[in-house]
């Protein structure tokens, strides 16, 4: 993987770049659609690329281990060849899985003990396990296994978490590179900073994960309960430290107001299943605001869902048509809505790095983002 930086704003920290991989070229700033079991739900892939114009999405390694399983998906030559994508896929560590199962986990020394959300069997997580499931599953960009801490976690916890969270990315580095890539083709692995709401924590994961001179750096243990001022404090506090000449990943990160908040602060990638999930319960994102789409005023509405000029949103659907579906429980909504909020998180970002080219990315963000989070 390589990542070529073109531009930095002149009154922030956003950058507009281009990360190389076998499977294609992504010009950052860039959303990637989450694939939790090698599928975006309710969305065909040639409605990602043709519509949406996605450049790279995700694979959960939790999910994907679990179901279709490792041997499946060696058996098929890995992701991209068993669900049919040909552009870049990211894989998550099942990190933040294994963290969101807290009553059926244990955490040791050794790895992540834990029982599937399926049925019940035991599992064991550790650091050169997770490399070599992603090594299996195929993704272009694999991520370090960690333990990503609650947003309120002590600071003493925090501290523990974030150490071993060192000590597993050093195994992990180590597995990676005594390993080989499987199936013809490069692939690269993140480090994830951690260190919850504490700046010297955060400092001290940064300036570690630094050292490790990696293609790229993650940003974990964000957007899990602390506000969003103290999410913006840490992302500061890590990009003062991060290198400039590596993409920057914000994990799990959120809604567009965040995205833009987060692309002002230097942060490259970012991935989020709220398009999906609030677009399958009839939340629609727009350029003027969120609606909710079974609400009683649309039921007249014939305008289309957005103005903000996708070639997807501007076709016949209108928000009388998008409510009526809705509310008959017609499984179509959930599939215009999901394409909808996925091709709008995708023009924002592109509309982003447009204008930090253009030089005036500040005084756009400052117009439009009060309009992001407006209730319609």
């Amino acid at each position: 993987m390589k990542f070529q930086l073109q531009h930095t704003d002149t009154g922030s920290w956003a950058r507009a770049g281009v990360i190389t991989t076998d499977h294609g070229q992504i010009e950052t700033p860039i959303f990637m659609p989450v694939g939790t079991v090698a599928s975006v739900k309710a969305v065909h892939f040639h409605e990602l690329k043709e519509d949406i114009d996605a450049r790279i999405i995700l694979g959960n390694t939790y999910h994907l281990y679990l179901r279709p399983g490792l041997e499946i998906l060696e058996q098929a030559g890995g992701l991209h060849k068993f669900n049919g994508w040909d552009r870049p896929i990211l894989t998550d560590s099942g990190g933040y899985q294994v963290f969101s199962l807290s009553a059926n986990r244990k955490l040791k020394e050794e790895g992540a003990h834990f029982r599937s959300h399926i049925d019940g069997s035991k599992h064991l997580f550790t650091p050169e396990r997770v490399v070599d499931i992603q090594r299996i599953i195929g993704a272009d960009i694999m991520m370090a296994f960690d333990e990503c801490t609650p947003g309120n976690a002590p600071y003493e916890y925090a501290k523990t978490s974030m150490e071993l969270t060192h000590r597993w990315l050093e195994r992990g580095l180590k597995r990676f590179d005594a390993t080989d890539n499987k199936y013809g083709y490069s692939q690269t692995f993140f480090p994830i900073v951690q260190g919850c709401v504490y700046p010297d924590l955060r400092r001290q994961s940064a300036e570690f994960i630094a050292s490790q001179n990696r293609e790229g750096n993650a940003i974990g243990g964000l957007a899990v309960g602390e506000p969003a001022e103290k999410m913006y404090e840490m992302i500061e506090v890590v990009n003062e430290i991060l290198p400039v000449d590596k993409p920057r990943y914000l994990m799990g990160v959120g809604t567009p107001e965040n995205i833009l908040e987060g692309i002002e602060r230097g942060v490259d990638m970012f991935d989020c299943v709220m398009p999906t999930r609030n677009g399958r319960n009839g939340m629609l994102f727009t350029s003027q605001g969120i609606m909710n789409m079974k609400n009683e005023k649309w039921k007249n509405d014939f305008s289309v869902l957005d103005e903000f000029g996708t070639s997807y949103v501007d076709h016949s659907y209108t928000k009388a048509y998008l409510r009526h579906l809705f509310v008959s429980k017609e499984l179509l909504a959930m599939q215009i809505a999901s394409i909808h909020n996925l091709a709008f998180y995708l023009w924002l970002v592109k509309e982003a790095r447009k204008h930090i080219l253009a030089g005036d990315f500040v005084s756009w963000k400052r117009e439009i983002t009060p309009r992001l989070s407006k209730r319609l």
